[in-house]
This record gives C-alpha cells, structure tokens and sequence, in this order.
C-alpha cells in the first residue's frame, strides 16, 4: 500500500469526524430555543434536602442551592462533610445531619417533616462495586427514602428528583445503565397518585464545580460542551431549582436530557438577575 493512500485512510474518518463536530456545535450555538420566563415567583424560600452532596454532582446542586434566593433552608444528608457544607453550615442555611445506613431512615424522619423537594446525588461508578451492590445504591436508597419521606411529609406538592444518566435503557447489555431505569420507573410508580412528583435528570458528561474541576475533567468537559453533552454540576443544581419553582408544569415522570437542563439552568440565572 501507498504511503499516500494509507494517509488517506486514516485521515478520512477524522476529517469527517471533525466536520460533524464542528458542524453540530454552530447549529447548538445558533439555536435560539429558550424556556418561557416563569410568571411567578416563589411565595416563600424552600426547604430542600440534598442527598450525595459529597459527590461531584452533588457539590455543584450544593454550591447552587447556597447561591440562591428560592432556597431558604437546606438538609444536607451525608456520611462524611466537606469544606463547602461547612461554609453553608456557618452561613446559617445548612442544617448538617450526619447518616450512616440510606437503608434505613427511621432515625432522622423528622428531617424530612417540612421539605418542599429533594435533591438526590447519591451515586457510584460499577467498576467500583459489584451488580448487586450497585442496583442497592441506585434503586434500594431513593426508594427507601421516598417511602419514609411519604410517612411524614406534610407538603401537598412535594419534588424528588433523581439524578439519572443518558443513553439507558432496559435491554442494554449494562449493568448501570438497566438499573438507572429500573430507578426510575420505580420511583415514578410509586409517586403515581401522591402528592409526590419525580423528575429525572439525565444528564451525559457531569462537569465538577469550576473550582474543584482538575485539568483532564475541564478537557473532557469543554470537549463535549460545545456539542451539547456535557453540563456543568452547578447547572443542573440551577436547574432542579428552576423546576421546582414551576411546580406541577412538570409532571410526574418527567425526564431531562442534557440541553434541556442547560436550558432550565439559563432561565433559573436570567430570573435570578432580574430579581436583583
């Protein structure tokens, strides 16, 4: 074979490849599709809860929360603490409460009494478990709380929403990815009739908070922003705040893919600076 033919062969698909790249990022950058600015405003600041906010994604919901005007209260859930609970705690809008077994929740129910929405992060990557450990965090956990929290919530529209993941599904050969949706159509079964909605995030690349983001995530992260796959944990923190404040707009059972949570994010930072 030619050298120059080989050349040919190996350049065409990364040619191609960076024409599609480059093609979807200016249709994204050019879309003009936004939400509907809310007509109202929240009557009074939320009581949320934050489940997993040790985690990537559950620091950035975390960050957002203490940042914004709708959250009054929040209860942080957790197995260990970290610098930015500690600032919410000095701050007066955390309430820190230290568990152990997220099989069990009998001994902090009454934490639960007064929330308006719940934002859970809790989760773990398969190479780190086995199936049956994974399927125990991801479907085992959420449910066991909703169920504890239907016992004593008094809130006639209560949120839970439940971070997901894209491209799932229940005949994928994954185990992550068949458990993802066994979650949630678990929790938007059992919320079917309660004065409980559930909304799933579903996010694909999960970006850290800039200032916890090391040099190869915000490669990966701007790598797969500008095509629309990649969020930053912050925003769909903005976002779970935004589709709160819209209360019943969003059904039970309602999914958020990745441009879908930027755009809620967008609209929750447009209010926020309109209302300053």
């Amino acid at each position: 074979m030619k050298l120059p033919r080989l050349k040919t062969i190996l350049l065409t698909p990364l040619i191609g490849f960076a024409v599609f790249y480059f093609a979807l990022a200016v249709y994204l950058l050019l879309d003009g599709k936004t939400v509907a600015p809310l007509d109202r405003l929240p009557a009074q600041p939320y009581t949320i809860a934050i489940f997993g906010a040790s985690g990537t994604a559950g620091d950035g919901i975390l960050k957002a929360a203490l940042a914004s005007p709708d959250i009054g209260k929040i209860h942080v859930i957790t197995r260990r603490t970290t610098p930015r609970m500690e600032e919410g705690v000095a701050a007066g809008k955390v309430q820190l409460t230290t568990h152990m077994d997220y099989l069990d929740y009998s001994a902090i129910e009454d934490t639960f009494i007064d929330l308006d929405a719940v934002y859970w992060a809790i989760g773990i990557s398969t190479f780190k478990v086995d199936e049956e450990t994974y399927g125990k965090i991801h479907v085992d956990f959420p449910m066991l709380f909703v169920q504890a929290w239907s016992n004593v919530g008094q809130q006639p529209d209560a949120s839970f929403h439940y971070i997901s993941s894209s491209d799932i599904s229940e005949e994928s050969t994954a185990t992550w990815a068949r458990e993802k949706v066994r979650a949630e159509n678990s929790l938007f079964e059992f919320a079917e009739g309660t004065n409980m909605r559930v909304i799933a995030y579903r996010p694909d690349y999960i970006g850290p908070t800039e200032e916890e983001a090391q040099l190869g995530q915000n490669l990966v992260y701007w790598f797969f922003a500008p095509v629309g796959a990649a969020v930053r944990a912050t925003q769909i923190g903005q976002a779970m705040i935004e589709v709160t404040a819209r209360g019943t707009e969003f059904a039970n059972g309602r999914k958020l893919g990745t441009r879908t949570i930027i755009r809620y994010s967008d609209a929750y930072l447009e209010r926020k600076t309109a209302h300053q």
